[in-house]
């Protein structure tokens, strides 16, 4: 019953600068049948990163994910049990959203399955090793602990075991985790106040030397590309710190739509 993390959207007025930015600094690879007037997919292997242009309406930032499982009928049905979950199909023109739901605190993720339609990208391409990968995705929500019961009841997500005192839920696939972490607006005591939302995505790197010294080349070759400053000035200080209680990352950075980032070294 396990499902897989498969993709991650983000919303953004610059898609395609952002694409090129996680192909030079991270090394993903553009999709095959990629569909540049609607959006830009980049993928590790195994996540795809589906960058879609902002419309009038729709907030810039991380945005949803994408769960790939072997029964979409059975996961809807058991999704359904939990009060205020809903889910809709998608028109066939979606490529990674044969069915889009929401969870009880509202946050919205996409259910694909194994003979849709219109499945594409990294839902049939064979999986690979990449040296820079997808590790995570984390959430912030005033229902941690009753979301992770959510996640693990529907998708059988397994539940690591907790550490530290962030209070956050880490659920995992086998290869990457979604991270629930409570929300409190006291946390943003000093700095700018973000509402319960997405927070942040996690990559893994062969070597943290070689990746900033890669960030700084890529910088150095084109503006355009240089990540967001992060941690400039007393409320920026704010907002680094709190990325940095994730216990997933050990360097933190933002991409050049402000997008939040938290990179491992392994």
């Amino acid at each position: 019953m396990s499902a897989r993390l498969r993709h991650i959207a983000i919303v953004s007025d610059q898609y395609a600068l952002l694409g090129r930015f996680y192909q030079a600094v991270f090394g993903m690879t553009t999709a095959a049948d990629t569909r540049p007037e609607r959006a830009v997919t980049v993928s590790d292997g195994y996540v795809g990163l589906n960058i879609n242009p902002r419309k009038p309406g729709r907030p810039a930032g991380l945005d949803h994910f994408g769960l790939e499982v072997d029964d979409a009928a059975a996961a809807c049905a058991r999704l359904e049990r939990h009060a205020g979950a809903h889910f809709l199909e998608r028109p066939s023109t979606r490529p990674f959203a044969g069915i889009s739901a929401n969870d009880p605190a509202g946050n919205v993720f996409d259910i694909s399955q194994a003979g849709m339609e219109n499945r594409k990208s990294v839902y049939v391409e064979e999986a690979r090793a990449s040296a820079r990968a997808v590790t995570h995705i984390a959430i912030r929500t005033l229902h941690a602990e009753r979301l992770a019961e959510f996640y693990v009841d529907v998708f059988g997500l397994r539940l690591l075991e907790r550490a530290g005192d962030d209070g956050a839920f880490h659920l995992y696939d086998g290869r990457v985790s979604l991270v629930l972490v409570p929300w409190d607006i006291r946390a943003y005591e000093g700095g700018g106040i973000v509402r319960p939302s997405p927070d942040h995505i996690g990559f893994r790197v062969e070597s943290l030397a070689a990746f900033r010294e890669k960030l700084e080349s890529v910088g150095d070759n084109n503006p355009h590309l240089r990540p967001l400053p992060l941690g400039r000035g007393a409320e920026g200080a704010a907002r680094l710190k709190l990325l940095a209680q994730c216990r997933c990352g050990s360097f933190q950075l933002a991409d050049p739509d402000g997008t939040l980032i938290d990179v491992a070294e392994g």
